[in-house]
């Protein structure tokens, strides 16, 4: 069964924020749409690249084209379809941190870690990202900000009238705090990444898995969570509580035991009005 996509609404701008939830081991895509142009951030793996397109078309309509892709990491759950989205839209660029630039241009099998999911790695040109660089769909800008601790490429976005930030592998899920045990990971830069995210005020965050989370307050305690869990992790000198498993091959997150509280769950209801 197919995830719904949620579509996400702010303030009555031109702007529209859909999320394209993350089937198996995909990671969350999300559309910005303007009015005639609109943005993807990350991609999902390619198995379901034909979906992905479906979907794409679905929410822009005839009248709005895609115009970019943005990646937040080059790991394979974010990065695999980006290939053939970009061509079945007329060769679109697909632009990146400029560290990832190496990895994906080559199709490179260990570092965007499509060896850990038994998948080829297309190639494709990529644009370095600038840092701190601002881009502008519409009357809104978007900031794309350097992000580390889950690899040295990671981003992450905020569309400041939106108050929102999409922040994929920096925080997994509400439940699910961030590996940093991976090549080019960084756990007291991850730290440090949560908390410029925390300075955001966001009122709605886009995970890497599952609905975003909604409401400044519950924004606030999930990130605490998250930073005063690994500052202790930082105090034990990188050591993972016991009760923690090891993490799966292919899992980009830690799973804490006991669970973390989550109030997010996929429904089959919409989630928010599409543009005003």
């Amino acid at each position: 069964m197919h995830a719904r996509i949620q579509t996400l609404e702010s303030l009555p701008l031109s702007m529209r924020i859909v999320r394209l939830p993350g089937i198996h081991h995909d990671a969350n895509a999300v559309l910005l749409i303007g009015l005639e142009e609109a943005m993807l951030i990350d991609s999902g793996t390619a198995w379901y690249q034909l979906l992905q397109q479906e979907r794409i078309i679905g929410q822009c309509g005839d009248a709005c084209k895609l115009r970019e892709i943005v990646l937040t990491s080059r790991r394979y759950p974010f990065s695999g379809g980006s290939l053939s989205i970009s061509q079945h839209f007329d060769n679109i660029p697909i632009s990146a941190h400029h560290s990832a630039i190496s990895s994906l241009s080559t199709g490179d099998f260990f570092t965007t870690w499509a060896n850990r999911f038994d998948s080829d790695m297309p190639r494709f040109d990529v644009q370095g990202i600038e840092e701190n660089m601002v881009k502008i769909l519409d009357d809104d800008s978007i900031e794309i900000l350097e992000a580390p601790g889950p690899s040295s490429c990671n981003l992450l976005i905020h569309i400041p009238t939106q108050r929102t930030a999409i922040v994929g592998a920096l925080l997994p899920r509400a439940d699910r705090p961030m590996r940093w045990d991976v090549p080019t990971g960084n756990l007291v830069q991850g730290v440090e990444s949560l908390e410029v995210l925390r300075t955001l005020q966001c009122e709605k965050l886009i995970p890497m898995h599952g609905p975003s989370l909604q409401g400044r307050d519950h924004i606030s305690e999930t990130l605490e969570r998250h930073i005063s869990a690994l500052k202790q992790i930082i105090e034990s000198k990188g050591t993972l509580p016991r009760s923690w498993p090891k993490p799966a091959h292919t899992s980009l997150w830690h799973e804490p035991v006991p669970a973390w509280p989550r109030l997010e769950q996929e429904s089959n209801q919409a989630d928010g009005k599409r543009r005003n």
